[in-house]
């Protein structure tokens, strides 16, 4: 998804396979589109969407999403070609479009003590401002993909989510599986992790890694320096 019409412009955030959406507007090939999973909006060529209807849409979104585990995998289309999928795509979408899938799913809803889990998976995956894939991830893209793997559905942007769930005091006061928001000199939140047990946070920084955090924020071991500045832990689940 883009910002603008255009292959050099801003990527915003990606879509997966079986990602639905809202055509909002039309412009020399391309669609201005709102997703229907978490309301975010962009641009992306029209050339890789296909047209169902709008309940058939919201059948695959919302009431019977299912989605892959492998961080890749296969679909065999009706012409026996084999696609390729990335872990978290809605797999769901296979019998709307004709499609054949045998690899693992994950039920619609999953256990908090999943998460850690699934979010294991994403390690070491480079950053990449807007992705949402093992191949290039951000970080509220992270947090966004392993909670919408487990059945449970966040906003895209670190900013938003932070306006989930219940406000804890101290690290010590939450469990695996919760959200830590960072913010900047503004006050403004700009980054996201998944806490882990014993004072370590998941997060994409560079690269999908795991550091130490206090109360202060994110201590990286390699610089020796604090790289965020803790702003609030919420438990969402």
């Amino acid at each position: 998804m883009r910002s603008e019409p255009s292959h050099q412009s801003e990527l915003v955030s990606q879509l997966l396979y079986g990602d639905c959406f809202k055509i909002t507007s039309k412009k020399k090939g391309w669609l201005q589109i709102t997703a229907l999973a978490d309301q975010y909006s962009g641009w992306i060529d029209g050339k890789q969407a296909t047209s169902i209807s709008k309940s058939d849409a919201e059948e695959v979104t919302i009431k019977t999403p299912l989605y892959s585990t492998r961080l890749v995998d296969y679909i065999e289309t009706p012409d026996r070609e084999l696609t390729a999928l990335v872990l978290g795509s809605n797999i769901g979408a296979c019998k709307w479009l004709g499609h054949q899938y045998d690899g693992p799913t994950q039920p619609k809803k999953m256990d908090k003590s999943n998460l850690l889990k699934t979010a294991s998976l994403y390690l070491n995956a480079p950053y990449l401002w807007g992705g949402k894939t093992p191949m290039g991830i951000d970080c509220s893209g992270l947090t966004q993909m392993t909670y919408r793997i487990n059945g449970l559905s966040i906003p895209r942007d670190a900013s938003l989510q932070a306006q989930l769930g219940e406000p804890l005091s101290f690290i010590d006061e939450s469990e695996a599986g919760d959200l830590a928001f960072f913010d900047d000199a503004e006050c403004k939140i700009i980054h996201v992790g998944l806490l882990l047990e014993n004072h370590y946070i998941l997060h994409a920084h560079g690269k999908v890694r795991i550091d130490r955090i206090d109360q202060t924020g994110i201590y990286n071991t390699e610089t020796q320096q604090h790289s965020h500045k803790l702003r609030i832990i919420k438990k969402l689940v």
